[in-house]
């Protein structure tokens, strides 16, 4: 069910992710969806914490060595992330962070969460002291970010001159 509205989701972006778009995608009725995401809340938060658990295995791979700075960190990261296998997932992503700032709601609370949880699990994969590996992994999460939005905005080509540029392509 989940994998399903995941696939409504990248087809059709999380502004038109339904109760009724899953049920006809799957083939099934509608209040079988609603037996398992009770509210479109719900249905929208598990969206987005399946693709970043998704990303988190893809980046984990990627990450086999600690990294002692974000440019490290970024250096490992930024080919697995800067694929068209994973633009789909950032072009969800950036939806949803343009729902929030703009203080739509489930979006502006699930955003912030998962900001956070995505700082807190990069500071997994770099040494130092607490403060270091925190400011690091906000650090990795800033650049990543604008690197794939300019990916999503202005290209592939942009994003690669900017990542070579800043030294991890």
């Amino acid at each position: 069910m989940l994998a399903g509205a995941v696939e409504v989701a990248g087809l059709h972006g999380l502004s038109q992710l339904t109760f009724g778009r899953v049920a006809k995608h799957l083939a099934i009725n509608d209040r079988t969806v609603v037996y398992y995401f009770p509210t479109k809340d719900d249905l929208i938060g598990e969206v987005l914490m399946s693709m970043g658990t998704q990303l988190q295995a893809t980046l984990a791979g990627a990450l086999t060595e600690p990294a002692s700075d974000h440019v490290e960190l970024l250096r490992a990261a930024w080919p697995v992330l800067a694929t068209e296998e994973a633009a789909p997932v950032f072009a969800l992503f950036f939806e949803a962070n343009g729902f929030a700032v703009t203080g739509r709601e489930p979006y502006a609370s699930m955003v912030k969460g998962l900001v956070a949880m995505w700082i807190e699990w990069t500071t997994e994969f770099l040494v130092g002291d607490d403060e270091h590996r925190r400011t690091e992994a906000e650090t990795s999460i800033a650049v990543l970010d604008g690197l794939l939005l300019l990916r999503q905005l202005a290209g592939t080509d942009a994003a690669n001159r900017a990542a070579r540029r800043l030294g991890i392509a």
